[in-house]
């Protein structure tokens, strides 16, 4: 059973960090693609960063680009985002997602961990 669980969200003052991870567990991930989703309240969920398992190729929102940092340990099955420089925009729930394979969607989901950041 793949199961991908997130950790490290919370409240936050604007300017602030915090460093999300997501463990995943029950198949290999070798060559899935991870990222990062936010659904703020109201909004639909966006893509905010993705890497590929073993290419290291990544992608950001221009929304984030130059604040937040995506990473991975393949040893040892985890996925890393960096916040920089938080902004009460940022504030959503965060979601861990993986592709199957080298498929170009995101099959599998984390049930997410809430980001808050405050003015």
């Amino acid at each position: 059973q793949v199961r991908l669980v997130e950790s490290g969200g919370g409240l936050v003052q604007a300017g602030g960090s915090l460093r999300l991870s997501c463990a995943a567990s029950g198949r290999t991930f070798t060559s899935s693609r991870m990222a990062w989703f936010r659904q703020a309240p109201g909004k639909e969920r966006e893509i905010v960063s993705s890497i590929g398992w073993s290419t290291r190729a990544t992608y950001y929102a221009d929304s984030v680009k130059g604040r937040f940092t995506i990473s991975r340990d393949n040893g040892k099955n985890l996925v890393y985002l960096q916040m920089d420089s938080l902004q009460p925009e940022d504030t959503a729930v965060y979601f861990c997602a993986a592709s199957d394979g080298r498929s170009t969607s995101y099959t599998y989901w984390g049930q997410g961990t809430q980001v808050i950041v405050s003015s």
